[in-house]
C-alpha cells in the first residue's frame, strides 16, 4: 500500500514529465528514429553512400581490411568493395588515417541509428579508380598510373577528394532539415568531417610546393586541379578551392595561402545531392553510375535518378 508521502513523489514526478518541452518528453517516449520527420529520411540517408565510401577506403588505407571484418552489421549486406588495400604509409599517417577510419565508423552507426538506411553501395576503391580521377583532373594519363597506396602523401591526396564533398552536403542539407534530432545528427556529422578535411588540407599545405614523384607536379598543383574537377562536373559554380589560390580569392582577399576552402566570407561551401553525384560518379550526370559507385548509389534520392535515366 503506498504511503502519502509515496503518492506525493509519483505527482510530482508525473508532473515534471508532463511539464518538460516535447522534445524531452517524447525522446522518453518513444524511440529516437521517431522524432525524424519523413521530409529529413532522405537526406539523412543520402549521406550514407559517402559515409561507407570513408569508412572503406579509410580502413583499408590503415588496416588492410574494411567493415566486413571490423563491423559487418554496418554494411547491412552490401556487396564487398572493390580493389582496397593497406597503404604504405609512415607511422604518423597511418595513426591519423587509423583514427578517421574508426571516425567513419562512428557515423555509418549514429546515421543508421536515427534512420533505416540501406545497404553498402558496391565500391570501387581500387588504384585505378583514383588514378582515373587524377587523369581527370591534370588532363593527360600519368605515367606511372597515380596509385593512393604506393605512399603517405599519395594516400593524403587521394584523401583530399573525399571528405570534403561529403561536409560540402552536410552543409547543404542543414537549412532543409525539419526536426531537431536531424539538425543535431548533421551538426555532428559536420563538425568531424570539417575537422578531416582540415587535417589532410594542413597536412598537405605543408608540402606545398613539393613535386610528387615521378610526375613533377607540385601538391598545390594536384589539389588545384581536382578541386577545379569537382567545381566542373559539380556544374554549379566555384565550390571548392585548392591550396594555394590567387590573393584575391583567399580569405578577405588579402592571402594566398588557402588551408581552409571558404566563400567570401569564409564560410563553408554548400552542394545538393545532385552535385555530389555527378561528381561521385565521375562523369557530371547524376544520371549515370560510375567513378567510385560502378553501379549507382544507394538510397532514394540517388535512385530516382537512375530509375529515370
Amino acid at each position: 500500500m503506498m504511503t502519502e508521502s509515496s503518492c506525493i513523489a509519483t505527482a510530482i514526478v508525473a508532473l515534471l514529465v508532463l511539464l518538460l518541452p516535447n522534445s524531452y518528453s517524447s525522446h522518453i517516449l518513444r524511440d529516437y528514429g521517431a522524432q525524424v520527420p519523413e521530409s529529413d529520411v532522405d537526406l539523412l540517408e543520402f549521406p550514407l553512400n559517402l559515409e561507407y565510401l570513408e569508412a572503406e577506403f579509410f580502413l583499408y588505407g590503415s588496416l588492410g581490411y574494411g567493415l566486413d571484418k571490423v563491423a559487418p552489421n554496418l554494411t547491412m549486406g552490401g556487396p564487398n568493395p572493390i580493389g582496397g588495400k593497406i597503404a604504405n604509409l609512415d607511422i604518423f599517417t597511418r595513426d591519423i588515417i587509423l583514427q578517421f577510419a574508426w571516425q567513419e565508423v562512428g557515423h555509418l552507426r549514429a546515421i543508421q541509428s536515427t534512420v533505416k538506411g540501406f545497404p553498402r553501395p558496391l565500391l570501387d576503391i581500387s588504384s585505378s579508380s583514383f588514378a582515373k580521377v587524377m587523369n581527370s583532373a591534370l588532363g593527360r594519363s600519368l605515367n606511372p598510373p597515380f596509385d593512393p597506396y604506393s605512399s603517405g602523401l599519395n594516400f593524403l591526396l587521394a584523401s583530399y577528394l573525399v571528405p570534403y564533398v561529403g561536409l560540402t552536403g552536410y552543409v547543404g542539407a542543414n537549412p532543409k532539415l525539419k526536426g531537431a534530432a536531424s539538425k543535431k545528427l548533421v551538426a555532428g556529422l559536420l563538425g568531424v568531417e570539417s575537422g578531416q578535411d582540415a587535417v589532410i588540407r594542413a597536412l598537405l599545405y605543408e608540402h606545398a610546393l613539393e613535386k610528387v614523384k615521378p610526375y613533377g607536379i607540385s601538391v598545390a598543383e594536384f589539389t588545384d586541379r581536382i578541386s577545379e574537377l569537382r567545381n566542373n562536373l559539380g556544374r554549379d559554380g566555384v565550390k571548392d578551392e585548392g591550396l594555394v589560390v590567387p590573393p584575391a580569392r583567399g580569405a578577405e582577399g588579402r592571402i594566398g595561402g588557402n588551408v581552409l576552402a571558404g566563400d567570401k566570407n569564409s564560410l563553408a561551401y554548400d552542394r545538393t545531392p545532385e552535385e555530389i553525384l555527378r561528381i561521385v560518379y565521375g562523369n557530371g550526370n547524376e544520371r549515370v553510375p560510375g567513378g567510385f559507385y560502378p553501379k549507382g548509389a544507394n538510397g532514394r534520392i540517388a535512385s530516382s535518378y537512375l530509375h529515370n535515366a
